[in-house]
């Protein structure tokens, strides 16, 4: 899903008009891709993780200065009395396999709903049909309206799930997905009939560990086709020391999407199109990041970060319109780059999404965001981050480097130099801004 940027008048407000914003806008629009990429050999790749989660290798860079401790001991280096946030999405088992009865396989990878669905959930807890935008591999053996048929088992009774292709759209294709079980769920169906989606750069078959592996141990809500990876290091040892140290913990919701793996190919990024994905965030949560601002917020993952500035960038557009509608808090690749140099602090805005979503009787917010953070980004929310090392060329790099400054190859140099282990089943880092209360 790509989210339609509007004119700023479209939410009743005016960009800022100083110079030094446009001038930051167009800089952070001129980047050039190729200063944010690095050699990686394929055996830094880690392609199985280890035994144990926790013993994952951390590297700490702070103020500058890089150390390096096991993720068993993280809550050692957090402030005391601060938040941090984890992405609570699930992965769903995206990658389902036909056999055409000339034994040609065909592949399809769910990436995410049909727009007439409004949203994931509704999407995976539809019954007997429904519509996906799919990636397909194979599909040049697959013609248009041709039906692929898949059996599976379901209390011991074989019944079939079906495919038929309706339209191709740029990359990807819209599948109309069908399954003769009444009582079944979509996110059912792929539980009996899908694999986990491992990343492009895991160059095996998934196995059975991948299952629980390829998840966090805190996943709740379905629908990544992809894995939060910050958190994969996380156990109920590190939970428990987080609460030792008087560290709150709550949870958010992004549901990644394929767009994670992909590279960015123009030349600067003005030429890159980020890829929309949904964020769920309830009344309580909003609440307690409010209740925790101006002090220590750590976001686990990129994921994590892209929402709580999202919720930042709404408050903004609320402040702007009070009567802003929820589908128009969709957060645009831009919009915080037009908005840049907005003086509302982060109470101010939060607040304003909060008493948003009291007026209209809601619990939570479910939107979208396609928020692009590179380096000279000013972080409104996050002051930490965990997350672990990414691709080359990657908008999660330009993300690291965001935070980090021009210092994030030094930490990606020391990385490579030290043996820790790469993407997502490798190690990690815990980056803390330029901040010397942190």
């Amino acid at each position: 899903m790509r989210v339609q940027e509007q004119p700023p008048h479209a939410f009743g407000i005016s960009p800022p008009s100083q110079e030094g914003s446009f001038l930051y806008f167009r800089a952070m629009k001129e980047l050039a891709i190729d200063n944010y990429t690095y050699d990686l050999p394929d055996e830094k790749i880690a392609h199985y993780p280890l035994a144990e989660r926790d013993l994952s290798k951390l590297l700490i860079y702070k103020n500058g200065s890089i150390q390096e401790d096991i993720y068993r001991n993280i809550s050692g280096y957090l402030p005391e009395d601060s938040l941090i946030i984890f992405n609570d999405s699930r992965v769903i088992e995206a990658r389902i396999v036909f056999t055409k009865s000339s034994g040609a396989k065909i592949e399809i990878f769910c990436l995410e709903p049909h727009e007439s669905y409004g949203g994931i959930p509704k999407a995976l807890g539809e019954m007997q049909h429904v519509k996906w935008i799919c990636l397909i591999g194979g599909a040049s053996k697959w013609k248009q309206g041709q039906i692929l048929e898949k059996p599976f088992l379901f209390q011991g009774k074989e019944f079939s799930l079906t495919a038929k292709y309706l339209e191709k759209r740029m990359e990807v294709f819209v599948i109309e997905l069908s399954w003769n079980v009444q009582d079944l769920s979509f996110a059912e169906v792929l539980h009996y009939t899908g694999q986990t989606p491992l990343p492009p750069y895991i160059k095996r078959s998934a196995v059975n560990s991948d299952i629980q592996r390829y998840q966090t141990i805190y996943a709740n809500e379905s629908g990544s086709v992809a894995a939060p990876t910050a958190g994969l290091h996380f156990t109920d040892h590190v939970m428990q020391s987080l609460n030792s140290k008087n560290i709150a913990k709550e949870f958010v919701t992004l549901h990644v999407g394929a767009g994670t793996f992909k590279p960015v190919k123009a030349a600067t990024m003005q030429l890159h199109e980020m890829h929309a994905e949904y964020i769920d965030v309830t009344l309580n949560t909003l609440e307690r990041i409010l209740a925790f601002s101006g002090k220590h917020i750590t976001a686990v993952g990129t994921t994590s970060v892209r929402t709580i500035e999202s919720l930042y960038w709404m408050g903004i557009k609320i402040l702007g319109n009070p009567e802003i509608s929820e589908t128009s808090l969709a957060i645009g690749q831009w919009f915080a780059y037009d908005y840049q140099s907005a003086t509302s602090s982060a109470s101010e805005s939060l607040t304003a999404l909060k008493n948003w979503m009291i007026k209209r009787g809601l619990k939570k917010i479910i939107t979208t965001t396609s928020l692009l953070i590179g380096p000279g980004y000013r972080f409104r929310i996050a002051d930490v981050l965990v997350t672990n090392f990414h691709q080359p060329r990657s908008t999660l790099l330009l993300l690291v480097a965001a935070m980090a400054g021009a210092d994030w190859r030094k930490m990606y140099d020391y990385a490579i130099s030290h043996d820790f282990r790469f993407l997502s089943y490798g190690d990690g880092c815990l980056i803390f801004r330029d901040d010397p209360s942190l």
